[in-house]
């Protein structure tokens, strides 16, 4: 039910499918504002991973509080326990088609990836973190904000982390001064890892920046979450 609810709705196909697609089409024929193919494929990726585990879920949660939805189907013998693993099921199956249509689309513009073993457990082991990392961000701010302030804030946020996030952006083109500051963030620890990983290397700090951003944003959503609004 919930992948059916997802790929019924136009703004979660906008956010999971469209966009990305529109990015790696642009960046295909951009002159590589984006960098070369081989950084936009998997930068496309990561945007594909941040669309649907923040955006999408921030979204979707804080209408569904707003409704109730939450607060009934929890009270039901699928209890929250049940809730919460079907929700990460189907999570887990849109973004798999996700990346795996994302990542066709790249091979059929040019895009030639070089992992290697190590790189590609790196860059899974990357967006399980990742998807972990944003999903918790994405329940803490639909728990502390109204439904529409949350609809909002997530795609200002969204765009912020598009544009400036390092996630679509490779590092070396922002300003060197900014670089450190950027390297703190979650969407430039997927972003980075992911086109290093494509490339064949392994980034160390990527997975520690992830890490304690999960260790965070788990507390987070562990202590803020609230089921009715």
């Amino acid at each position: 039910m919930e992948v059916r609810l997802l790929v019924r709705s136009g703004e979660q196909l906008l956010l999971a499918l469209i966009i990305p697609l529109g990015v790696l089409i642009v960046g295909r024929f951009a002159g590589g504002r984006f960098g070369g193919l081989d950084q936009l494929g998997p930068s496309v990726l990561a945007l594909a991973v941040w669309s649907s585990s923040f955006t999408s879920v921030a979204i979707t949660t804080g209408f569904e509080r707003r409704y109730g939805v939450l607060e009934r189907l929890a009270a039901t013998p699928l209890g929250r326990a049940g809730l919460l693993a079907g929700k990460s099921l189907g999570l887990v199956l849109i973004m798999v088609d996700q990346l795996v249509v994302l990542a066709v689309a790249g091979l059929l513009v040019g895009w030639q990836p070089h992992f290697t073993v190590l790189s590609a457990l790196v860059a899974l082991a990357l967006v399980v973190l990742a998807t972990a990392t944003f999903v918790c961000l994405a329940l803490l701010l639909a728990a502390r904000a109204r439904a529409e302030a949350t609809l909002g804030l997530a795609n200002l946020i969204y765009l912020l982390a598009l544009g400036g996030g390092a996630l679509v952006i490779p590092l070396v083109r922002y300003p060197v001064g900014v670089r450190p500051w950027i390297e703190l963030l979650p969407t430039a620890a997927l972003g980075e890892g992911l086109r290093a990983a494509a490339a064949g290397n392994v980034l160390d700090w990527a997975p520690l920046v992830l890490a304690g951003w999960l260790t965070i944003a788990a507390l987070g959503a562990w202590k803020g979450f609230r089921w009715t609004s």
